[in-house]
């Protein structure tokens, strides 16, 4: 590493002064965004959480000038003559754009408007220039600023993908009591309350040096320092306080090489799962609770709360380290793996991979609360099964009723489930999950005209994938599920049994809004790779009909040849008894039998009484 010697500027600096006719550049190593849900979700959660704190519904605006300040962390840049460079901090601020992007959309039309449109871009000879001026992502976000959605190409950056996903996550994690009356105290606050501590080298060397020791030398103290700071100050000193140290830091850095910022994730997840016992109430001045806290200042709640929590002496602290804090990490690495990870079709973990797929961050905290350390391997294996199975029906009958699954919709409900399950045996633990789901009069049966609009696209694509995977691997066969959701270089696409073409469907509806609103029922959908929808999507059914047969199961079903030629699939249909026939030719009528049939697989695929199968260990 070089000798820093040259000027070095450090600033503490507000959004707005950081964006406001702003652009910045990124090195082309650096450009990929990754931000996942979680972060996403834990942004908005902290930034949300700090300014309802401060607000008074009889407050004024000019009132918000007198609100703390919020630190947000900071950015290192490289100034290279005229033009910014990123080094530190492109996830942040594009997440914060994003952030400003979407609040620019929901306060249109208002009279109180908070004008950010130049903390977003800056113009030039009538063309938009982003603050981040990345090339690839430039169609995006021109898309999500004047319509507030795009839809990439399948071919598109990675980065471009991820954009789209944590934009059209936002409506639902900024709470609703912001929406109205608060929103521009919100703006106001974001842009000139929240700071950056931004520092200026003006060259790469220096700019990277400061980059390193302020990672790597540990300079960067972050909450997850602290609290590792007050834990070992309270221990013995010698061989304890040195054994809890290692083990601090070998296990944050495993979490933090799967993961950008694992590591504070699971701090937050594993306190709240074992120790927050309330919530903010969904009311306006309600004040945040240890829920609350744990999310944004961990370090500061356990401090006051470390009596409550036992920790009463030495053997206490010392025992929260090296017992509690390395079991619980090793089980949210664990979860970590198998969100991402591949699995055989029978693995107990392979539900907390369906229900991230989804976005669902939620359940981490759910997967850590019954989980106990003296438990067994196999005991453990039996809980996350069982908590994954539950929060997989609990989002499946919520998608199928146009119900929200976000962060912001769900997380009071999940709270409560979350403490109802703390330490709970096996059998507890189904049971009191299965009454759950008992209680809830939202199923499959509650509706029957489930459709695909632009919003829930992509989750009845992880349906769709999850039914066909169902018949197919209870059909003898390999599972698809990986492959049907993109996982590997066969791209598939929501696709439509019927083309978009109302002429040919004139006996049977009346006006073409009515023909495209029946053409986006759920019978009328399959699972197809992009290249099949090339060749044939404008097709009339009977001729596609015989390619369907070469596809996945689902699709191939609709072909009497599947009924002939596929011993597999026939002893399946006689064992389940699901009423499968195939169409020689698919009319409105035929849409909505179709849709029924799914219906009927949804209920074997997403059943309660499989979380009482678990704990008996016979599932």
């Amino acid at each position: 590493m070089s000798d820093i010697d040259r000027s070095i500027d450090g600033v503490a600096k507000t959004i707005a002064e950081v964006l406001e006719k702003k652009k910045y550049s990124i090195d082309y190593y650096q450009r990929e965004y990754k931000w996942e849900s979680k972060q996403m979700a834990e942004l908005v959660a902290d930034l949300t959480t700090k300014f309802l704190e401060l607000y008074e519904p009889d407050h004024a605006r000019r009132d918000v000038a007198k609100y703390r300040g919020y630190y947000l962390g900071s950015i290192i840049v490289s100034q290279k003559g005229s033009q910014p460079f990123i080094v530190d901090g492109q996830q942040r601020l594009t997440s914060l754009t994003l952030l400003l992007t979407y609040l620019r959309r929901l306060q249109q039309n208002r009279e109180d408007m908070v004008d950010i449109d130049q903390l977003i871009f800056s113009e030039k000879f009538g063309e938009k220039s982003f603050n981040l001026d990345v090339p690839d992502r430039k169609d995006c976000m021109e898309s999500l600023f004047e319509h507030g959605e795009h839809e990439p190409p399948l071919d598109a950056p990675e980065s471009v993908h991820t954009l789209v996903g944590r934009y059209t996550e936002l409506d639902g994690l900024f709470p609703e009591e912001l929406k109205s009356r608060a929103l521009p105290f919100f703006i106001d606050w974001l842009k000139d309350r929240v700071q950056l501590v931004q520092i200026t080298a003006y060259t790469d060397d220096d700019a990277y040096a400061i980059f390193e020791t302020m990672n790597d030398r540990g300079l960067k103290l972050t909450p997850s320092d602290m609290l590792k700071g007050y834990l070992l100050a309270n221990m013995e000193d010698g061989e304890p306080r040195t054994k809890a140290n290692d083990l601090w830091r070998k296990r944050l850095r495993a979490l933090n090489e799967r993961a950008d910022d694992a590591g504070s994730d699971f701090l937050k997840t594993w306190l709240r799962s074992q120790y927050s016992t309330k919530i903010r109430e969904r009311r306006k001045g309600a004040r945040p609770e240890d829920w609350d806290r744990i999310g944004t200042e961990f370090h500061r709640w356990l401090r006051g709360a470390h009596e409550r929590i036992g920790l009463n002496s030495r053997t206490d602290f010392y025992q929260f380290v090296t017992r509690d804090f390395d079991f619980y990490s090793h089980q949210y690495e664990r979860i970590l793996e198998a969100s991402s990870g591949t699995f055989p079709p029978d693995s107990p973990l392979r539900y907390i991979r369906y229900n991230a797929d989804l976005g669902f961050t939620l359940q981490d905290q759910l997967l850590l609360a019954p989980l106990r350390v003296e438990d067994s391997q196999q005991t453990i294996e039996q809980k996350l099964e069982i908590v994954g199975r539950f929060t997989d029906i609990l989002l499946a009958w919520r998608i199928w009723n146009f119900r929200a699954t976000a962060y912001s919709t769900m997380q009071y409900a999940m709270f409560n489930v979350m403490r109802d399950i703390r330490s709970l045996g096996i059998d507890e633990l189904a049971k009191a999950l299965r009454d759950y789901l008992h209680k809830i009069d939202e199923t499959f049966d509650s509706n029957d005209d489930l459709y695909v609009h632009q919003q829930n696209r992509g989750q009845l694509h992880k349906i769709l994938a999850r039914i066909t995977d169902y018949i197919t691997v209870n059909s003898g066969q390999a599972s698809l599920y990986i492959e049907l959701t993109n996982g590997t270089k066969v791209k598939h696409e929501v696709e439509h049994i019927w083309a978009d073409r109302y002429e040919r469907h004139t006996n049977e509806f009346s006006h073409e809004a009515d023909f495209a609103r029946h053409r986006n029922r759920i019978g009328n959908l399959l699972l197809l790779p992009k290249q099949f929808n090339a060749s044939y999507h404008d097709d009339p059914y009977e001729q596609k009909l015989p390619h369907y047969y070469g596809q996945n199961i689902l699709a191939a079903s609709l072909n009497a040849l599947s009924y002939q030629k596929n011993p597999g699939f026939a002893s399946f249909i006689k064992s389940s008894g699901l009423p499968f026939r195939p169409y020689e030719e698919f009319k409105a009528a035929n849409v909505i039998e179709r849709g029924n049939l799914y219906r009927e697989i949804a209920k074997k695929v997403w059943n309660p009484d499989d979380l009482l199968a678990v704990a008996k260990g016979n599932d």
